[in-house]
């Protein structure tokens, strides 16, 4: 038996409908949609937002992503206006023993981390 994949359910906070605009924004592709779940990729990362509103749980939950570049991860949301259009919380780029990352709290206030490499 070989575990062939991991898509973790993540909260949507208090909008699901919003959340699901922002993760496409951010890059993501809608899979499917069943209303109060949706199924989101891009390349090999895959989750499942959940409509579920739990700001201690959402606060406590963390989601690391691979990218090619931190910096132009960086540099792409800043030019699409998502902190502005989404409110959500976008941390300058920097350098840790894991490689070089960019925090992104979310809609829910998951913290996503996106490390280079």
């Amino acid at each position: 038996m070989t575990f062939l994949s991991l898509q973790p359910f993540v909260p949507s906070g208090t909008d699901i409908a919003k959340a699901k605009d922002f993760f496409q924004e951010l890059g993501f592709t809608l899979t499917w949609d069943a209303g109060d779940y949706a199924g989101f990729e891009s390349g090999e990362c895959k989750f499942i937002l959940q409509k579920y509103d739990d700001k201690a749980f959402a606060e406590n939950f963390m989601i690391s992503v691979r990218v090619t570049s931190a910096d132009e991860f960086w540099k792409e949301v800043k030019e699409k206006g998502l902190v502005e259009k989404y409110g959500i919380r976008l941390g300058e780029p920097v350098n840790q023993p894991y490689g070089r990352e960019v925090n992104v709290i979310d809609l829910a206030g998951v913290c996503w981390h996106f490390v280079e490499g």
